[in-house]
């Protein structure tokens, strides 16, 4: 239990330090601004702002529809750190588009940022806090996005989520409380949920017991390092607060008959979590097939991925961040 709970727990101790420090894309290369910048929130903090990227026109398994898929993004950083507007991802975000999905990548409130964490206990109630706000802005940039679906050309009966390490936690907390009736889900229109999930290193996290499904969920791509230990790939019990990480939430998923895929990086750590660029072809045809055509198609395979750049941080370990 410790060696998978330390390291996690750690990863929101340590700081900006090892929580995705990313990188500049090389000189030279194009990177698109988004089709609109718009308000889905204001917070007495802050407003919450999404930038809107247009799915080209005549593309994509819904070409002919003028009502298109949309993909919400939330990005990762240990809910301490992060941004909407990555280089890399915009560059991410624009393929997507060009393939036929809006795209819509959100602000969401860091609600670990400038906090102390004085000792590992003290650390769940807040991490469970800090999720719950992610989620929270999630939901409301979703029923921002359902308001103003016909203005948008937006389809919000395929309304899918993608999430990158606690962006990822934060797109399968989501789910996970839509399919249990969770009470922060009941702002959203009694007839959604989404319409697929993609996440790149995530987890989902309960103070009121197990972690199961009581009804099944959308489909969901999971990708996870084998050598991840940021973010738990297996199940954590304590203290009555639970884990379930992409290998445990595919034995659940299996559980329940969902239609999932998985993709464990043999060797790989949490450098996972901003590999999208590098899964486009995985990605669209589990849009297209998984979501748009409701083809059953449960996925899990095994690979090793020699050129994932290393980034210095993806296998960052409990004395690193110790060290730190």
């Amino acid at each position: 239990m410790k060696r998978l709970i330390l390291p996690f727990l750690f990863l929101l101790l340590c700081g900006p330090g090892f929580a995705q420090v990313r990188h500049d894309v090389p000189e030279g290369t194009f990177v698109p601004d988004p089709d609109r910048t718009l308000c889905y929130a204001q917070r007495d903090t802050c407003d919450l702002l999404l930038d809107f990227f247009a799915a080209a026109p005549d593309c994509g398994p819904c070409a002919d529809s003028p009502r298109k898929p949309l993909i919400i993004h939330v990005f990762g950083g240990g809910f301490l750190m992060g941004k909407r507007n990555y280089p890399d991802d915009r560059i991410w975000y624009r393929q997507l588009a060009d393939a036929g999905y809006n795209v819509a990548a959100i602000d969401y409130r860091l609600a670990l940022k400038g906090k102390t964490i004085k000792n590992k206990l003290s650390l769940p109630p807040m991490l469970e806090e800090a999720l719950q706000v992610a989620v929270e802005d999630l939901f409301s940039a979703t029923n921002y996005l359902i308001d103003n679906a016909e203005a948008l050309g937006i389809d919000p009966g395929r309304i899918i989520v993608s999430g990158s390490s606690a962006g990822a936690m934060t797109a399968l907390q989501a789910e996970w409380e839509i399919c249990n009736g969770k009470a922060p889900a009941k702002v959203l229109p009694g007839w959604f949920n989404y319409a697929g999930i993609m996440a790149f290193a995530g987890a989902v996290f309960s103070s009121d017991g197990p972690i199961n499904f009581s009804q099944k969920p959308c489909p969901i791509l999971l990708c996870y390092g084998t050598e991840d230990h940021l973010v738990p790939f297996g199940s954590i019990n304590l203290l009555g607060n639970h884990f379930a990480g992409s290998a445990a939430l595919a034995k659940k998923l299996k559980a329940v008959g969902a239609n999932f895929q998985i993709y464990r990086y043999t060797g790989s750590g949490h450098e996972i979590s901003v590999s999208m660029h590098r899964n486009v072809p995985e990605e669209l045809r589990f849009l297209e097939e998984n979501v748009i055509k409701g083809v059953y198609r449960p996925l899990d395979a095994t690979l090793t991925d020699a050129g994932m750049e290393d980034p210095g941080w993806g296998k960052a370990s409990t004395q690193d961040l110790y060290a730190n």
